[in-house]
């Protein structure tokens, strides 16, 4: 049972008014846990993300607006969160994808993904790391992609960061790995990486497809499963966040710097 397991504990998930991050939110909420969430939403939406992650059970939560590729926007964002409560668990969710070819990619379209990607959770774990090892408690979950441990066609800008954000995930890990104790649960820093989820990043995939099937989501959404994910069923974003929650749990002290796949077998090619 995880029911009190995040009793006292404060998150931060990026990119969280939809889909896995939102996900991740209620998860960390139905253990107890206070969370920030953050977007680029509409008030309405806003407000819909904070209620759902009421609902699921957090005592406390507030939404933050800042964009992630301004720096100083993000030291904002920091200070905004130190002034509300200690960050105990911070989830680097918020991303973007750009599809296109290396020939046809744009500068702007190069540094528009990687600060999102990369830049931004960089820029988050070094102000936050130090203060949870102060704690000796600490959970900083990169939410990746198996693009982080192979490549597609058309997707450099995409690929290069996530790769990048896995590798700076193991430098964390490395750098922190003594913190704390057993006892207080260490910290501890992670990626995870989703295969095809139903989220909204796929769509235009599942759109370009759904061509070639007279607009049929259900065939598009086989024919992306049956070129990469051997089990041929998509994750549901909840999948991601329980997850995130069982890594925020004590017990995983021990489980640090590593990259789980959660692909139906895609990486294991």
């Amino acid at each position: 049972m995880n029911v009190n397991l995040l009793d006292g504990r404060t998150a931060l998930v990026t990119g969280s008014v939809q889909g896995i991050g939102l996900a991740v939110a209620k998860s960390l909420a139905g253990a107890g846990a206070n969370v920030a969430l953050h977007g680029l939403a509409t008030p309405e939406q806003a407000n819909a993300a904070i209620a759902e992650v009421r609902a699921a059970g957090a005592p406390d939560v507030m939404f933050l607006d800042q964009n992630l590729s301004d720096v100083k926007a993000i030291d904002a964002m920091i200070q905004t969160l130190r002034d509300w409560r200690e960050i105990d668990i911070l989830v680097n969710n918020a991303g973007i994808q750009k599809t296109t070819s290396i020939a046809d990619a744009t500068a702007e379209i190069w540094n528009s993904v990687i600060a999102i990607n990369l830049t931004a959770p960089f820029h988050i774990m070094r102000a936050l790391l130090p203060e949870m090892a102060t704690r000796g408690f600490g959970r900083v979950i990169n939410i990746a992609s198996v693009h982080g441990l192979v490549a597609s066609k058309d997707k450099a800008p995409y690929v290069s960061s996530k790769f990048g954000l896995i590798g700076l995930s193991r430098v964390a890990a490395l750098e922190y790995a003594t913190a704390g104790s057993k006892t207080s649960g260490g910290v501890t820093v992670n990626s995870i990486c989703p295969g095809w989820t139903e989220t909204a990043i796929i769509q235009p995939q599942i759109d370009a497809r759904a061509e070639k099937y007279e607009g049929d989501r259900g065939m598009a959404i086989a024919d992306l499963l049956l070129e990469k994910q051997p089990s041929q069923r998509t994750s549901d974003p909840s999948e991601i966040g329980e997850l995130c929650l069982w890594l925020c749990n004590p017990v995983a002290h021990n489980i640090t710097g590593t990259s789980i796949p959660i692909d139906g077998g895609w990486t294991t090619q």
